[in-house]
């Protein structure tokens, strides 16, 4: 299994087509983003997909971003768009992606990534914090988390 950056890869078109599997609103939302080329729009330019992947298997994903779906606000960088295939679930494959989504955020001089969410219990198990409760774009409650960096 590796880490890729869908911008990096050199095979968004077999990656987006995984990304389209995605039995998730969010996900099919994602995959609209990067089909149109609006993702750098909607959450940054400097906004990453980062994937864990097994040869041709695309096991998670999710994003790095400058702006998630709480806005406006001075909170930055995002973890979004999270997602682990219902197989691969159980087995804590998303940490591979934020390890790795650290050490970016490291190199970069980030002391700290954040995550909006409506799950309780899932992100503490990867070391997150609950920060505070703040309003998404669409004015509903949302958790967020905070991911220490170093």
């Amino acid at each position: 299994m590796q880490v890729v950056n869908y911008f990096d890869c050199g095979r968004q078109a077999h990656w987006l087509a995984q990304i389209g599997k995605s039995d998730w609103s969010a996900g099919r939302y994602l995959h609209e983003l990067l089909s149109r080329n609006k993702f750098k729009d909607a959450v940054g330019e400097k906004s990453k997909v980062m994937m864990l992947v097994d040869e041709d298997e695309l096991i998670s994903f999710c994003t790095y971003a400058e702006k998630d779906d709480i806005q406006p606000t001075g909170l930055t960088p995002w973890i979004g768009f999270v997602y682990t295939f219902p197989r691969y679930r159980g087995h804590r494959y998303m940490g591979r992606l934020f390890e790795e989504i650290r050490k970016l955020a490291g190199a970069e001089g980030v002391r700290a990534i954040f995550i909006s969410t409506d799950h309780t219990g899932l992100y503490e198990k990867y070391g997150c914090e609950f920060y505070g409760m703040m309003n998404d774009i669409h004015a509903q409650p949302s958790r967020v988390y905070r991911m220490l960096v170093g």
